[in-house]
């Protein structure tokens, strides 16, 4: 029996007992992580395929560790306007063990209660008179709004899927934990799954501190935001 399962913004092609390389995984090594987005399984000659993913069915796993792979030389050049730039890239991977793959009934992950929290901040706001919401909400999100792409390994589109969830200041991302900071960029996108956040809440405490000398100092030892 194998199945096709999404992990981290990819598709693999897994069976049970089988090691993976994946991009990195915020889970802690030696502890257990499901996935819930298969879009095939097949049993023998029964093949299930989903639309796009199959209700129910799950692969479950075990974080063996974490690791970075082969060095890849990132060469850019422009003809005849004399540029050329030369960058060394490793990425950050996880090595994982699948323990199961179950067809049907698996309970799916609890990212269902992470998303609520922001309706129970809405329901307060319909007390108030419409007028006055709307003309509250553009000034709070102009004046609070800081620039998280300041952070090590946060892009536009990183900085851009914290602000929607409701994490728009330094402050705010650096209460966070490196979990939730992750399923924020996994939902708002498959292609952001793989960005590691483990120093993120520290970068921006010191950004909410005002301490930047030390903030720079932090990031010159991080690669793609992580400690080297």
């Amino acid at each position: 029996m194998y199945a096709i399962v999404e992990i981290a913004g990819h598709q693999f092609k897994v069976e049970k007992d089988q090691r993976v390389f994946v991009n990195r995984l915020a889970t802690e090594e030696g502890k257990q992580v499901s996935f819930d987005n298969v879009l095939l399984l097949a049993d023998g000659d029964k093949v299930t395929v989903g639309a796009p993913a199959i209700n129910g069915a799950q692969v479950g796993a075990k974080v063996l560790k974490h690791l970075k792979g082969d060095k890849v030389i990132v060469f850019k050049k422009k003809r005849r306007k004399g540029y050329r730039v030369k960058n060394g890239h490793r990425q950050s991977l996880t090595e994982i063990l699948i323990e199961s793959i179950v067809a049907s009934g698996a309970k799916p992950a609890a990212k269902a209660e992470k998303k609520a929290a922001p309706a129970k901040e809405v329901a307060p706001k319909a007390d108030a008179p419409k007028a006055e919401v709307k003309k509250a909400a553009p000034k709070k999100s102009t004046a609070k709004a800081d620039d998280l792409k300041k952070i090590e390994g946060a892009g536009p589109k990183a900085a851009e899927a914290l602000v929607n969830a409701g994490y728009e200041t330094f402050a705010k991302v650096a209460k966070a934990t490196p979990e939730e900071l992750s399923t924020v960029l996994t939902d708002a996108s498959s292609r952001l799954a793989h960005i590691v956040t483990e120093t993120w809440p520290k970068q921006a405490q010191l950004a909410a501190d005002g301490k930047w000398d030390e903030l720079k100092e932090l990031q010159d030892k991080l690669d793609g935001g992580i400690e080297k």
